[in-house]
């Protein structure tokens, strides 16, 4: 089983590459995801209310959620960087992104496995061939998947998806909601995926995840139903789709969760014009 695939399957990271080259200036970023990596140089991160940071050796830092922060480098010397933006589901409430740390450090030489994604990207980053910026960005997308990884591995997140995908009862009630969210889930129904049993289940998703079972079901259905909208499917096929026999039932838990009403991208486009 991989937790993983399901979640990524509506929900993939991606990332534009921007910036490829030495930073001899102090640059501010803003407050969107960011994925930055020190090839070489000393650079030093300023963040409002957190203390500076300085980075003299190959390092990743990763800003899932974006946070506004600055980079400080030597006007001689300067710092290798190659910097890319990151998506991560953005107004669909990805919950990759909610699961995260706000900002993720990984020093190359503490984290070998990173390092030969990292020198193809370098490769790329610092070379003029054909087909460039595609292959940057595809770099940072895989680097992205790793990273979460990683992270997730490494037991670097306390609560969240991301948690309950590390917790292995925990992962197949939340691959079973990942994969067939259209289908009437109770909570019997979850904890005995999980293998465990109902009041025991509840306790601990609701620890883990921070949600109880149901409402994350609920939400999981609204991330799904947003990206479906967001394609110009009607709201009637796409209440179907996320587990709702009537357009009015998904249109009231739609509101309530999101805070708006149901809306394809061409209704949209009809009423902006």
């Amino acid at each position: 089983m991989d937790p993983f695939a399901a979640l990524f399957a509506h929900v993939t990271p991606k990332a534009r590459t921007f910036f490829t080259g030495k930073l001899c200036k102090t640059v501010q970023y803003p407050d969107v995801g960011h994925l930055h990596f020190l090839k070489e140089g000393e650079l030093t991160l300023v963040q409002n209310g957190q203390n500076d940071v300085r980075f003299n050796e190959p390092t990743l830092l990763f800003f899932p959620r974006g946070r506004v922060h600055s980079f400080a480098a030597d006007s001689e010397r300067g710092a290798d960087l190659v910097c890319a933006t990151v998506e991560l589901g953005g107004a669909e409430g990805n919950p990759i992104g909610r699961g995260l740390p706000e900002l993720v450090v990984l020093p190359l030489a503490s984290h070998p496995g990173l390092a030969p994604i990292c020198d193809l990207l370098l490769d790329e980053a610092f070379s003029e061939r054909g087909g460039r910026q595609e292959a940057l960005d595809r770099l940072f997308d895989y680097l992205l998947i790793l990273i979460v990884r990683h992270v997730v591995e490494n037991g670097g997140i306390a609560t969240g998806v991301l948690a309950g995908l590390a917790d292995p009862r925990l992962a197949k009630a939340l691959t079973a909601i990942h994969e067939t969210p259209k289908k009437s889930w109770t909570l019997d129904d979850l904890a005995s995926i999980a293998g465990m049993s109902r009041t025991r289940f509840a306790e601990h998703f609701r620890t883990r995840i921070g949600q109880t079972p149901i409402d994350y079901l609920t939400v999981w259905r609204m991330t799904i139903a947003r990206q479906l909208l967001a394609r110009g499917n009607p709201v009637k096929s796409v209440a179907l789709q996320v587990g709702y026999q009537s357009a009015a039932a998904f249109s009231r838990v739609f509101s309530r969760v999101t805070g708006e009403a149901p809306r394809n991208s061409n209704d949209a486009g009809l009423k902006k014009g």
